[in-house]
């Protein structure tokens, strides 16, 4: 069996910058124990699988495809970069022929179009829930004494948000370490699939500013941490936009450098 697969490094215009993902295009169906196969094989933090719809539909023509998520360790039911990495691999070396494709996922219908400067993709909004404690996860359990201002929880994708102190800055989040081996023994009981750690943002002065920063684990999942996802910032969004009165936002995530613009459908 050969299959088609790229890996393209999403958020950059560099090789061996930003988060790559695995992409596989799918002729035929797979069977269903090949996608994890083969995502434990790619071991990058999400491997996609895009399906056709019907079988006269063509990866260079066809607008709509199902497309599919997989960590190292298990099916996920949303992911941004990989998502954004399946765009730029039908549009930029399928040449696929449409300005807009639709992708139809667990998380429903994505839709990714062609900008003058790049893809602009389409994620839900997740809301939060204020949380004193979820199930047996408690802050310290990961970051230790470290100072949290809020926590939040979305049910929809079992992530956790943990507001650190607006008295800590940037370079403290990027320097904070947080032991995912703690978190995985804590909590076992299925409820949390990823712990954000958000913080606000600071003044640019000359150069730019930014609205919040964050880092996202996934040890559930068998990603310590991703430089950035798509899904954390479904639920950063939300929680933001309440919290600053904005429905645009920059975001930044302190694994490496990145500008995610946030525009909010409310």
């Amino acid at each position: 069996m050969k299959l088609p697969i790229f890996i393209a490094d999403a958020f950059t215009a560099r090789a061996f910058r930003g988060n790559p993902a695995a992409v596989c295009l799918l002729e035929n169906e797979l069977e269903e124990d090949m996608h994890q196969k083969i995502a434990r094989e790619m071991n990058l933090s999400e491997t996609a699988f895009i399906r056709k719809l019907h079988p006269t539909d063509n990866f260079a023509q066809s607008s709509c495809f199902g497309l599919r998520w997989f960590t190292p360790a298990s099916e996920v039911p949303l992911c941004g970069h990989a998502t954004l990495a399946s765009a730029a691999v039908l549009f930029y070396k399928i040449k696929n022929m449409n300005s807009t494709l639709t992708f139809v996922t667990l998380s429903g219908e994505l839709r990714a179009r062609q900008a003058e400067d790049g893809i602009v993709l389409d994620l839900p909004l997740y809301p939060v829930y204020p949380q004193v404690r979820v199930f047996g996860l408690s802050p310290q359990t990961a970051i230790g004494n470290t100072l949290v201002q809020d926590i939040c929880y979305s049910p929809d994708t079992r992530k956790l948000l943990l507001r650190l102190s607006d008295t800590y800055n940037r370079s403290f989040l990027e320097n904070l370490k947080v032991n995912t081996e703690n978190l995985l023994q804590v909590e076992n009981t299925g409820k949390v699939k990823g712990l954000i750690l958000t913080l606000k943002g600071e003044p640019g002065g000359q150069s730019q500013s930014f609205d919040f920063y964050s880092r996202y684990f996934a040890p559930w999942v068998g990603v310590a941490e991703d430089p950035v996802t798509g899904s954390a910032h479904a639920v950063l969004s939300s929680y933001w936009s309440q919290q600053l009165g904005k429905k645009e936002m920059h975001g930044r995530t302190l694994v490496f450098l990145l500008i995610c613009t946030i525009p909010l459908k409310m």
